[in-house]
């Protein structure tokens, strides 16, 4: 029995070294050598490139509405334009929550009057929307916009910089990255890296 119990507590403490230490050492040692920015979360020196920040002046291109998004501000300097923190999950009942979508339908009259208070922030900015910039993501941290989001936002930015609208689509076009493989999903933008690229262009 005492041999048993000998070979069993061996193993136990070979299998917590293994996969409690050297496993792990290992896993995070390959990641910061070929995979160091996403690791290290994707940061900048701004923020992170995987989640939505918060772009509430018209001087930056802006992301969709999500918990992050100036929609989900609630200073009073800055109020929600839907009166609401954004995509998130548990508004409705009442109390703050974390990211997820609303889950509203379409035949949802709160989804409505929201989608209407969204076209006239968006309006009153100068900005004809797309769908995107009126609907939210179902992570309710969505950090990326297709071209065409950031296109029509173009006459809002250049109004604020001073920059030209020509010199805006150049940087949208060499910000745009392309399907991954060149097939799997749509072309993206990056809107914490396009407002980044904003600043070295200005």
């Amino acid at each position: 029995m005492l041999i048993h119990l000998r070979r069993s507590l061996v193993m136990a403490v070979i299998c917590m070294v293994f996969f409690g230490f050297i496993y792990a050492f290992a896993g995070t040692g390959v990641a910061q050598l070929f995979f160091k920015n996403q690791a290290n979360g994707s940061l900048t020196a701004n923020g992170s490139t995987l989640i939505g920040q918060n772009w509430s002046s018209p001087k930056w291109f802006h992301g969709r509405p999500d918990a992050t998004g100036p929609y989900a501000d609630t200073n009073p300097k800055n109020p929600s334009p839907v009166g609401h923190a954004g995509d998130n999950p548990l508004v409705t009942n009442g109390a703050a929550g974390g990211s997820g979508a609303t889950n509203f339908g379409p035949h949802s009259q709160k989804f409505l009057d929201d989608t209407k208070a969204l076209v006239a922030y968006w309006h009153k900015l100068g900005v004809n929307p797309t769908p995107d910039l009126v609907t939210t993501s179902g992570s309710g941290y969505d950090p990326d916009i297709s071209p065409q989001d950031a296109i029509v936002q173009i006459p809002m930015v250049s109004k604020a910089t001073g920059i030209s609208a020509s010199k805006l689509r150049a940087l949208i076009k060499s910000e745009t990255h392309g399907a991954q493989f060149g097939f799997l999903g749509s072309s993206y933008i990056d809107v914490l890296q396009l407002n980044e690229a904003l600043v070295r262009l200005s």
